[in-house]
């Protein structure tokens, strides 16, 4: 196999030039990188990833941990971070925590002993073990979608790169009372995310907005999966008083809570109109098409990327929150029309109940745009 020195020869510059070129240590000058570059090409010259790896201490690789990778948010969440990494010369190892505190910490473990030079980490609803081990190590890390919040205050602070939760929530409950509803229930996450907690502060500032008196019975947990969401939908309609819109937390929820409205015999829009929060690639072939807030996965994926690159170059800079904003992707699940169609039973319904409270409907309060440097 050709050697570094096969390569200056070819090249006419020294084995340091060469050296400072493959692992960009030092400027040079373009023609001279660019000699260096056609020589390795011509011989076909492939770099000692572990000698270099043992000069440079860096491998050139970056951990990820995210729970649910079979879930379509975090699967596009990865390929956002594998196309970003592979762009800047690096590797990537994955580990699923599984949403469990000690497994976290574990496989996180797992992979600083594998001399990631840095990590990208989905925290769990309990993650002081895992916060505690990467203080310990001093890991460059980045958490991603699920910030940490007051409560964390003991914790030293991290980079952070997540979506707007609050605004896009708020927006789903005044275009539902926009169009009349006045109980709108709520599907909610995982206790203890801070994507959860967001989005029920969301909820709560949209019924504020929209002059509904909030009712806590119509919060139920379907703890950001399909089977907990079936079974808060059958608590929620089982209420004296049931809603007539739901708002559902997350991807896997809608589709749990679509199976137990189908189980129930109600048809969406028709007797319960259905907002959720997470687009998906097969949400606009739904009958009818799902009304949604749309995160930017992919751009997360690679924004976390960018945001530990940056860390890794400058250790000593203050930790920052980057956050995306979402896109309210409007269909017809709310019980809004097609063109041409008619208004669905139970938006009729729903507005001949409704309380003259207003004379027009409310406004969607739109997603604010990522601010960065500080905690949110």
């Amino acid at each position: 196999m050709p050697t570094m020195a096969d390569v200056a020869r070819s090249a006419g510059v020294s084995v340091a030039t060469v050296s400072h070129v493959l692992n960009e240590t030092r400027p040079v000058l373009p023609h001279t990188r660019q000699a260096v570059l056609d020589a390795v090409e011509r011989l076909g010259y492939t770099p000692n990833t572990l000698a270099r790896s043992l000069v440079t201490s860096r491998t050139r690789s970056i951990g990820l941990a995210v729970s649910a990778i079979s879930n379509p948010y975090f699967t596009e969440i990865l390929q956002g971070v594998e196309a970003a990494a592979l762009e800047h010369g690096y590797s990537l190892l994955i580990a699923d925590p599984h949403d469990d505190p000690e497994h976290e910490r574990k496989v996180v473990q797992l992979l600083h002993e594998r001399r990631v030079d840095g990590l990208i980490v989905a925290p769990s609803a309990d993650p002081r073990a895992l916060l505690g081990y990467l203080a310990r190590h001093a890991v460059p890390t980045v958490l991603l979608d699920r910030v940490i919040d007051g409560r964390m205050d003991t914790a030293p602070p991290f980079d952070q790169v997540c979506a707007e939760n609050t605004e896009p929530t708020t927006l789903l409950v005044t275009h539902l009372a926009g169009l009349g509803h006045r109980r709108i229930g709520l599907v909610a996450g995982l206790p203890g995310l801070s994507t959860t907690g967001e989005r029920i502060t969301g909820y709560r500032q949209g019924l504020a907005l929209a002059g509904v008196a909030p009712d806590d019975n119509l919060i139920v947990p379907g703890n950001s999966e399909s089977a907990g969401a079936e079974q808060a939908t059958a608590a929620l309609l089982s209420l004296a008083a049931p809603p007539t819109a739901l708002v559902t937390a997350n991807n896997a929820m809608t589709i749990g809570a679509l199976r137990t409205l189908r189980a129930q015999g109600l048809s969406v829009p028709d007797d319960i109109a259905l907002c959720c929060f997470d687009d998906f690639a097969w949400a606009d072939l739904f009958s009818p098409r799902l009304t949604a807030i749309a995160q930017p996965s992919r751009e997360l994926g690679a924004e976390a990327v960018r945001v530990l690159l940056e860390r890794l170059a400058s250790p000593g800079r203050p930790a920052r929150t980057v956050r995306l904003p979402c896109t309210f992707v409007h269909r017809t699940s709310c019980g809004c029309l097609e063109e041409g169609g008619e208004t669905p039973a139970a938006t009729r319904a729903a507005r001949s109940e409704r309380p003259r409270y207003s004379e027009n409907p409310v406004h969607p309060v739109h997603p604010v745009h990522p601010e960065k440097g500080s905690l949110s």
